[in-house]
């Protein structure tokens, strides 16, 4: 049995998180982090499953008070790392969800987990197919050097690039040659409109109502393209991933970064 504190339960991922463990038999719900709501049960609070389940504000509290294994957190960069801190001082194993983080702040927590030989998971995307997508990307762009990536979400997402296309970019990046893209003597007529620059790739992101999550990998070459997609409809497509996440951290002592690294 592995026990669950998730932080974020009101978010959309938050709520199928909440549904995705109480589901699984061999995940115990424990307690919620929420910004606010202490000393609640989920069932009296607007908003949350109506489990007898208790709500905490403070995270260091919470871990004092419940036995927990693994800590989802699907909060933000900035709040996320701070839970990952707290969790590692109190031997608990995160699995974040946020995108956003540096590879400064990944550095640092990467540290921190190998002293204490803990496993930890950060993970930009939960969702299989996309984790695919960047595995096919990496293998495609072996042979195929000139890629740009559109990067499509819902219009309440904060950071762009999205941490999938940026996570894609890097894999891509392992096994292509920095090159630069388009006529070399090229000129932006409204400056962004050929998107970010990631070693020559480039990454443009979409910002729309009615969207979740979505991904395409467009290779170019002489007299074809290749063109790879990953579509989220809904949040649920991100369980079967958090799930894996959660029971594979409890073999890791490390970090590990993106699920790609704990996909064969």
């Amino acid at each position: 049995m592995i026990n669950i504190v998730i932080a974020g339960p009101r978010g959309n991922m938050g709520k199928e998180a909440v549904r995705m463990v109480e589901k699984e038999e061999n995940f115990q719900l424990k307690a919620v982090v929420d910004r606010k709501y202490q000393g609640f049960l989920m069932k009296d609070v607007d908003g949350m499953e109506p489990l007898n389940v208790p709500v905490y504000e403070n995270m260091e509290i919470c871990f004092q008070e419940v036995t927990c294994d693994v800590l989802i957190d699907l909060t933000s960069p900035e709040v996320g790392k701070k839970h990952m801190l707290i969790a590692f001082n109190h031997g608990v194993r995160p699995v974040v969800g946020t995108t956003g983080f540096t590879d400064q702040d990944i550095e640092e927590l990467s540290k921190i987990a190998e002293e204490k030989k803990l496993g930890a998971i950060i993970a930009p995307n939960f969702a299989i197919g996309a984790i695919l997508l960047m595995k096919f990307s990496q293998m495609a762009a072996k042979y195929m050097k000139d890629v740009e990536i559109i990067e499509q979400h819902h219009d309440r997402k904060l950071d762009a690039p999205s941490g999938t296309a940026v996570k894609t970019a890097q894999m891509i990046s392992e096994v292509r040659e920095p090159k630069t893209q388009g006529h070399p003597e090229e000129s932006e007529q409204l400056k962004g409109a050929r998107g970010a620059d990631y070693q020559g790739m480039r990454i443009h992101s979409v910002r729309l109502p009615g969207l979740v999550a979505h991904q395409e990998v467009l290779f170019g070459g002489e007299g074809q393209s290749l063109k790879l997609r990953h579509d989220s409809f809904n949040r649920t497509s991100f369980m079967p991933g958090v799930k894996l996440a959660c029971e594979t951290v409890m073999k890791l002592n490390v970090l590990v970064y993106g699920l790609d690294q704990v996909i064969e």
